[in-house]
């Protein structure tokens, strides 16, 4: 779910309708998010299918006047280190300007046929910081098709810190709603400077 200009109480109730670990999710992301507004927020929970295990997560993404903070639950099957099942829980917390990019891609069925504010049928948001970089390489080559010289390599470095996949077919409509909510509050709250910033 997303919502704008809500209470911390509107964000508890989000995270209680996933049905996932609320309490545990609801602490951690409250701790992080501490007294400041919430402007916004995006509560989405996937299941995964991993050999012979079902397993969730459930992703919390919160803007604030300040920041914006993620937060991922993971639950983990017992194994040998640990009896029982037990679930991982972190928080990050990011300076609003600090974001470096903002991608919406949308994927629209019949585009011949589109009409204006017509919802995708699939939506994936990718948000980068600079905390995670990837680069992907390839041997360089020239044009001449019998060179045989070792031009090294080339290749491309991409923010990617947080992608995060949103189907009609898998989610339901309202989540691709949601998700294009926040997508846009936090693209303009990107757009203006933060409070105190120069």
């Amino acid at each position: 779910m997303a919502k704008s200009g809500i209470t911390t109480q509107g964000l508890r109730t989000a995270i209680e309708r996933s049905g996932y670990y609320p309490a545990l999710v609801a602490e951690a992301v409250e701790a992080a998010v501490g007294g400041e507004r919430i402007a916004s927020y995006l509560v989405h929970q996937e299941t995964t299918f991993d050999a012979n295990e079902v397993r969730r997560h459930v992703t919390v993404l919160v803007l604030t006047e300040h920041r914006f903070i993620v937060s991922h639950t993971d639950e983990q099957a017992a194994d040998s280190g640990s009896p029982t099942p037990y679930a991982t829980t972190s928080t990050e917390s990011v300076k609003r300007d600090r974001i470096s990019s903002v991608v919406v891609s949308r994927v629209v069925a019949n585009p011949e046929s589109y009409t204006p504010g017509a919802l995708p049928r699939e939506v994936v948001l990718t948000i980068g910081w600079g905390a995670v970089s990837r680069i992907d390489l390839e041997p360089a080559a020239c044009g001449d098709p019998d060179c045989e010289a070792d031009h090294g390599y080339t290749g491309n470095s991409t923010a990617d810190d947080l992608s995060l996949r949103v189907s009609e077919a898998g989610d339901g409509i309202d989540a691709v709603r949601e998700t294009l909510s926040f997508a846009q509050a936090l693209s303009e709250a990107t757009a203006t400077p933060s409070a105190g910033r120069a």
